[in-house]
């Protein structure tokens, strides 16, 4: 597992009403690389586009069916386990824009 992997759950999730979802790793990668770690810091995907600055699109060109937004305002504790269908990874560009937006809803100068 490495930062930037965007993980399909099987299992449904409370946080999301129960439905499965899309999940990008944010952890930094000895973290999320690492055995003897079991959970990873995410970001969520969703469907609706609301044209944040704390948002990163993403869609077909990174293996989703369709167009979503990975919200930064709302990164979440995972467990490794429960990310268990790898989709794809972030393109170089699509990982700067994450970090922005990273940078951004947590209040962080960059």
């Amino acid at each position: 597992m490495k930062r930037g992997e965007i993980y399909r759950t099987s299992e449904k999730v409370a946080e999301r009403d129960y439905k499965p979802g899309f999940y990008v790793v944010v952890s930094r990668n000895f973290i999320a690389g690492s055995g003897d770690v079991s959970t990873v810091v995410c970001a969520p995907a969703y469907s609706e586009i609301l044209g944040l600055r704390s948002e990163v699109v993403l869609g077909r060109s990174e293996n989703l069916p369709r167009d979503c937004a990975l919200r930064c305002d709302f990164l979440t504790l995972m467990f490794k386990k429960k990310l268990t269908h790898f989709v794809s990874s972030l393109p170089a560009e699509k990982l700067r824009e994450l970090d922005d937006a990273l940078c951004y809803a947590l209040g962080i100068q960059s």
